[in-house]
């Protein structure tokens, strides 16, 4: 009785032991890796069952937009448009103080006169015999230079006036009336809103069917509305970190309402695929 009360509990300790052996908490190897890291991959698995779903976002911008600089050195006289207001193509932008360049202008304009009625008269008498060859030749390159100077004038008064290269409206104006500018300073930025872009970063899952000329919408915050849309350039070369691919897209109509600088969401589907016998 004695014997068997004295192994109790070292057989009560080796069982403990074995337990512990089996469970093996301290244990770290592929089995315990891999069950630590399945609720991780399962989460990852689940944000990318279905790509059409995501919010993507996208900011309208002008297709064309421009800085209008001077190309001589004046005074402004006028700058016809104000920041916001539309202009068509060809109309005047800004408008330069040229009373110097127009005398000097007109100064060659008739000097040109002129030297043309020398060589022209000359070029009559010569066939006369009334004047020698040489005088003509020198009369016919005074005609020549005074044709290049008035030329060179008139292209800088063709410079007085800056035209619109397109319909669109004013930005900003860095400069104003009576200022003085050199040539190559910055006088107003314009853009074209006729034709509004929108750049965004799509899932790579989508580039077998997000193709140029593909239709969608966007809904734009500040209207409330969706509008139609059509890609015009997907990015040829997939970013394998983030998995997405660069596109860009055009507003499809003429929606006086949208502006540069308004932002959306994206709606877009893929292409329901159909089968035939």
């Amino acid at each position: 009785m004695i014997k068997v009360k004295r192994l109790w509990p070292l057989g009560a300790a080796v069982i403990v032991l074995l337990l512990i052996f089996e469970w093996r908490p301290w244990y770290s190897g592929p089995e315990a890796q891999q069950a630590s890291s399945a609720p991780q991959e399962i989460q990852i698995d689940s944000s990318s069952i279905d790509v059409a779903k995501q919010d993507i976002r996208a900011q309208l911008s002008a297709v064309t937009y421009n800085t209008i600089a001077s190309e001589l050195p004046a005074r402004i006289s006028e700058l016809p448009f104000k920041e916001g207001q539309s202009f068509k193509v060809g109309q005047v932008l800004v408008v330069f103080e040229c009373a110097t360049q127009q005398a000097q202008f007109q100064k060659t304009k008739a000097v040109l006169g002129i030297a043309e009625r020398n060589y022209q008269t000359n070029k009559k008498l010569l066939t006369l015999g009334s004047v020698g060859r040489i005088e003509y030749e020198n009369s016919y390159s005074e005609y020549l230079k005074a044709k290049a100077e008035n030329d060179e004038l008139a292209s800088v008064m063709a410079r007085c006036n800056i035209l619109a290269p397109y319909s669109g409206l004013v930005v900003e104006q860095k400069v104003r009336p009576q200022q003085y500018v050199q040539a190559g300073q910055a006088l107003i930025d314009i853009l074209d809103n006729s034709a509004l872009e929108l750049e965004f970063v799509a899932p790579s899952k989508w580039s077998p069917w997000l193709v140029t000329d593909y239709k969608f919408e966007i809904k734009i915050d500040e209207t409330g509305k969706s509008y139609p849309a059509k890609v015009t350039r997907v990015n040829g070369k997939i970013d394998s970190i983030s998995q997405t691919i660069k596109a860009a897209a055009v507003i499809d109509g003429d929606f006086k309402e949208l502006s540069p600088g308004m932002s959306g969401v994206l709606v877009i589907e893929p292409p329901t695929t159909s089968t035939t016998n």
